[in-house]
């Protein structure tokens, strides 16, 4: 309110100002012979019109009736009925009526008296004419709400602007040179002067022409002499006004008809604008989902590699789609958003049909066919990683086969010749015994191998369960090994029986071999057995696996001395034997004759466990390391990841805070917004270095992570979520201003909206549930259920339950702003049609496409031509246009 008094207070006082006709002007004679033409000139303009006219402005208004006439033709009204007398007092009172009346339209005379204008004083009559034509041909004149004088100005600086060497800053020096009355003539009718060819330096010549064809073509009188402007210092301010206001009203209509080509230039310029970001809508559209219908198929390929390098390699290719080709379609998948988003809001604010995509290319299509990808990503993922898991496993179980099958097949070598040979029937009792009591022992070893056996059978089978693409060979490999353990099992039996039918005949046993044989069987079994478990492949996962392991190879360790003890004791009793054959004089033939194994091959295998001990402390210490190091690229990637998803976490409530707050002007609010956008952009670097360290997990097949809860698919998300977040919050400013600037909405009142909007909406959510906007509308003074939900119809369309502020601001302002609505459309068709036919009148023109494009720019001129039909009417003319049918084409049937 303070606003709107300050506004009427400068009106009244630039009109005093006017008003208030300075003496002091006239005392230069230039300036009042100025004046003198210029009033007498414009007041016979005028008279003409019942008939008269006056040749001597003091003496011609002093018995006031041609005064009185005056005003009754400029004003249209009529007068008190003059006295007809010739005395001083009558002319004194037709005078004071015609001041009276002058006095009556709110006009402030000053110092003027009737009896100076009846005693021909001519400074006071050329003050009350200069009332006159301030009051009746000037006052009425404002451009975007300025004083007369102001708007008189500011509309010839505006005609005059796209002219070379005219600068309009005042009412005097800037009109000497005469360019600018002449820029004034041609900016309304270019085929009466031809300006390219006027010079600044030839003030008389331009001052005449344009007087001439003004008289001659405009109708307006010549108020002034081109010698008494040039010639003076400083033209007079009131009668280059006066003239300059008969131009003002003699293209008063190329004025209006310039208003209504401007707002259809506006709404050409929209239309043509919103057709555009449909079609880049809809090829954008287009190509992301072409994109993802061709990546999903290839994301749904679970065609299972051989090898692991393979696997690895699928692997380096979706990491590859990851960093390199997923990118770029996420920002265009959010800049579709915001496109989509700021054209519905040009088409609200435009008063246009809501933008339906084609078929299959809504946001909402766009959203489900970017979830499936991501599900696709997401068990594409997996199902490498599983892979991975499997053919590591299958790598591992397969060479375990080919290490126990290898020392299987190298114990049984030459078993079935042993078998087969008929030895005992030319041995001695106690040859055969020896040779019972070796069967027995080989019994018992072959009774330690049948672990192995089974062993070999059960990787076998797994290999098999788990699709081992080399199944075939490890299946027949293990066929052999089987049917050749039944062959041994088979011979061993048949070798016992022969055994046992001949030791009835032998007696003699050498209870030293035996004992020996018994005792270094096992022995013999063990160190094998620690052999391979010592040369054993070990595969583990996190630390406390290996050292799990390291624990159980520290107890092996701690049993040696008590095997070693074993040896000193087996080797012992083979020294005994020696020593008894040795005391005895026995001749011993050969070795031992119950066991094949020697003592140099205990010694040999227990020094290849020694051996072995030091080379599996090796490899256990350096899986440790690898462990640790595994261990520490898991901290490593936990501490950033506990650092990026709390930070992620903070901006998203940080930017849901924002945009309720939302504090100073929007463009403000814009650039903040903008500075918080590039603050999360700068943060990428972080992001990056978590994907490195995750890369390095992924390639150290580092499948668990027990130090963070946080996975980098979360992140990612996350991530991607906080940028379209922000992307989205920007542009709903950036509506915003576009609202605001199509309406005409001043900072104060958005201010009051945002107020009104975080006051109701209670749960802090961005919008205004349906009973808190109806509580909104109480305080506004709206009543009645029936009011609510056709309110609720508007801001509300797609029956969301939910009011944004977008909307809320479109309601508020609603009923006070200016759009281009159907009728306002058809209104200034009709203006620049009426216009267009006395131009057509006067210049005996039949074209209404030419008259088109002249008032409007060539190409909207055009684009609009193209979508009127030709009217058809009863009064219709060669080249006329039906604007109806345009209004149609924008705005649709129903909303006329």
């Amino acid at each position: 309110y303070c606003s709107i008094e300050l506004q009427i207070m400068y009106k009244f006082v630039n009109l005093e100002q006017e008003n208030d006709w300075d003496r002091d002007l006239l005392l230069d004679p230039a300036w009042e012979k100025q004046q003198r033409k210029t009033f007498t000139a414009w007041c016979n303009s005028h008279l003409r019109k019942a008939g008269t006219q006056i040749e001597n402005i003091e003496e011609d208004f002093r018995d006031g009736l041609k005064l009185m006439l005056l005003l009754e033709v400029i004003s249209g009204e009529r007068l008190p009925k003059p006295e007809r007398g010739k005395m001083r007092v009558h002319k004194i009172n037709n005078v004071n009526k015609a001041l009276d009346y002058i006095a009556g339209k709110g006009v402030k005379l000053v110092s003027i008296g009737a009896e100076e204008i009846v005693d021909g004083n001519a400074k006071m009559t050329l003050g009350m004419i200069w009332t006159i034509i301030l009051r009746f041909a000037i006052q009425d004149i404002s451009v975007e709400e300025t004083s007369a004088k102001e708007g008189l100005l500011l509309w010839c600086q505006r005609k005059t602007a796209p002219y070379k060497n005219v600068n309009v800053q005042n009412f005097h020096i800037s009109w000497k040179d005469g360019l600018a009355f002449n820029a004034l003539i041609h900016r309304h009718r270019p085929e009466l002067i031809d300006y390219d060819k006027l010079r600044k330096d030839d003030p008389l010549t331009n001052l005449n022409n344009a007087f001439e064809v003004a008289e001659k073509y405009l109708d307006i009188p010549k108020m002034m002499d081109a010698e008494d402007i040039v010639g003076t210092l400083r033209p007079d301010e009131k009668a280059i006004m006066t003239y300059v206001s008969c131009f003002y009203h003699a293209f008063s209509g190329a004025q209006k008809a310039e208003t209504a080509a401007n707002r259809i230039c506006k709404v050409l310029a929209v239309n043509q604008e919103n057709e555009h970001l449909m079609e880049d809508y809809e090829k954008l559209a287009s190509d992301l989902l072409d994109w993802i219908r061709r990546t999903i198929p290839w994301l749904e390929n679970r065609a299972p590699e051989k090898t692991m390098a393979e696997m690895q390699q699928k692997l380096e290719d979706f990491r590859g789609y990851r960093r390199v080709h997923k990118p770029p379609k996420v920002q265009e998948k959010c800049q579709l958003e915001i496109n989509f988003n700021t054209l519905q809001t040009k088409l609200r604010l435009s008063n246009r049909p809501a933008f339906m995509p084609s078929e299959g290319r809504m946001v909402s299509d766009i959203n489900g066919s970017w979830h499936n990808l991501e599900g696709a990503e997401k068990g594409y993922e997996e199902w490498m990683l599983n892979e991975i898991r499997r053919l590591e496993r299958l790598d591992h179980l397969a060479e375990k086969f080919r290490q126990k099958a290898t020392i299987h097949e190298s114990w049984t070598d030459g078993k079935e010749a042993m078998l087969t040979q008929k030895d005992y029937e030319t041995a001695s009792l106690s040859e055969v015994k020896a040779l019972l009591r070796k069967h027995e022992a080989f019994e018992s070893d072959l009774a330690a191998h049948q672990d192995r056996v089974e062993q070999i059978a059960a990787i076998a089978q797994e290999l098999n369960e788990l699709d081992y693409y080399d199944s075939p060979s490890v299946n027949a490999r293990c066929q052999k090994i089987c049917e050749q353990w039944d062959a041994l099992g088979s011979l061993t039996q048949s070798r016992r029986e022969s055994l046992e039918r001949t030791e009835k005949q032998l007696e003699s046993i050498d209870e030293l071999y035996l004992e020996y044989a018994k005792r270094a069987a096992p022995f013999n079994n063990w160190m094998e057995g620690a052999m391979e478990d010592l040369q054993d492949m070990f595969i583990v996962h996190n630390i406390e696996e290996i050292q799990g392991l390291i624990t159980a190879h520290e107890q092996f360790k701690s049993t040696l001395p008590e095997a070693n003890k074993e040896r000193e004791a087996i080797q012992a009793i083979q020294a005994e034997v020696q020593k008894i054959a040795q005391y005895n004089g026995i001749k011993l033939s050969g070795g031992n004759p119950y066991t094949t194994i020697t003592p140099k091959s205990i010694d040999n295998k227990w020094d290849k466990v020694e051996q072995l001990v030091p080379q599996r402390d090796q490899a256990l210490q350096e899986e440790l390391a690898k462990q640790q190091s595994n261990d520490h690229l898991r901290r490593k990637f936990a501490t950033q990841a506990n650092i990026v998803g709390p930070w992620i976490q903070t901006k998203m409530e940080e930017i849901g805070r924002i945009s309720i707050e939302m504090n100073g002007t929007l463009e403000d609010q814009l650039v903040n917004l903008r500075e918080y956008e590039q603050s999360i952009i700068e943060y990428k670097p972080n992001i990056d270095q978590l994907e490195g360290d995750h890369q390095l997990i992924q390639e150290a097949l580092i499948f668990d992570n027990k130090y963070t809860a946080y996975t980098m698919e979360h992140l990612r998300v996350g991530w991607e979520q906080l940028l379209t977040t922000i992307a989205r919050t920007i542009n709903e400013i950036e509506n915003q201003i576009l609202t605001r600037d199509a309406k005409g909405i001043s900072q104060e009142q958005l201010h009051e909206y945002r107020t009104s909007f975080n006051h109701f909406d209670k749960d802090h959510s961005g919008g205004l549930m349906a009973e808190e906007f109806k509580a909104c509308l109480i305080s506004l003074g709206y009543d009645g259920d029936a009011e609510f939900a056709r309110i609720m119809g508007i801001v509300d369309p797609n029956n969301s339950g939910v009011v944004t502020f977008q909307a809320f601001i479109d309601f508020m302002s609603r009923e006070t702003t200016d759009t281009d609505t159907a009728d306002q459309v058809i209104a200034s068709f009709k203006i620049l049609a009426n216009v267009c036919c006395s131009y057509l009148r006067l210049l005996k023109l039949a074209n209404y496409h030419s008259e088109l494009r002249r008032e409007l720019p060539p190409d909207q001129a055009e684009y609009c031509i193209a979508r009127m039909a030709p009217y058809s009417g009863p009064d219709a003319k060669p080249g006329a246009l039906d604007y109806m049918s345009f209004s149609t084409a924008l705005y649709g049937e129903s909303d006329l």
